[in-house]
């Protein structure tokens, strides 16, 4: 019996996804609600340090996004915060994913009190609350309990469909709704797992040169349980 020639499959390439930062992309849901109201009750806030916690993936540098374009403010480095606090004069300032990478804490330190001084505002964003940011300097650790925290939740049905929507809309992938549908049944609740599963559904979609079907979807989702479990055991 004459073997057939493997389907050939095309190398992918990543040239990155820009991902839409607008109001209008915005997803909103139980899950967030609350941080989308923080968002646009600015400068009506209850403090003017605040925190937007949640989990990778929940769109805490979106909302941000929105924020800072809102309030005109200016985004800073959060390893690198005292060489730009002469510049800001009253300016609110945006401090994202504060907890991924070292954190400047004299520079921190004094920007809250330049915010507090100059009746402005500061956002940080971070994937953990205050107390898990390993920060030493107590003056900085009593400055941040004071900052209050809005929580992003791990998301519903509604949000996780439509995070993953807009996630394929970043790559310019249109998807049938029960596809998007069968992906909220079956993976994880989890927007780290949404993420990994669309940057999958994508590779596999442009080697096999198909559409994101149903029958990819799932393909998608049993490999990447199958792959879980391996490293379960």
């Amino acid at each position: 019996m004459v073997q057939q020639p493997e389907k050939p499959r095309q190398l992918p390439l990543d040239f990155g996804h820009a991902p839409g930062y607008s109001r209008d992309d915005l997803v909103v849901s139980p899950a967030n609600e609350e941080a989308v109201a923080l968002i646009d009750r600015w400068p009506d806030w209850p403090a003017p340090v605040m925190v937007l916690s949640g989990p990778t993936g929940a769109g805490k540098t979106h909302l941000a996004e929105i924020w800072r374009a809102q309030a005109d403010a200016v985004a800073l480095r959060p390893a690198n915060i005292s060489s730009s606090l002469e510049t800001l004069e009253t300016r609110p300032v945006l401090l994202d994913d504060v907890d991924r990478g070292p954190i400047d804490e004299t520079g921190l330190f004094h920007l809250i009190n330049h915010i507090r001084a100059n009746d402005s505002h500061l956002l940080i964003t971070a994937r953990r609350f205050p107390a898990a940011w390993g920060v030493t300097l107590a003056d900085l650790v009593s400055r941040l309990k004071a900052a209050p925290v809005v929580e992003i939740r791990e998301p519903d049905d509604l949000l996780l469909a439509g995070v993953i929507t807009k996630l394929f809309a970043d790559r310019q992938i249109e998807v049938d709704l029960p596809v998007v549908q069968y992906l909220v049944r079956r993976i994880e609740r989890s927007l780290a797992t949404a993420i990994r599963v669309v940057e999958r559904l994508d590779r596999m979609a442009l080697e096999e040169h198909s559409r994101i079907t149903r029958a990819l979807a799932a393909e998608a989702v049993n490999a990447m349980d199958e792959g879980q479990a391996e490293f379960d055991l």
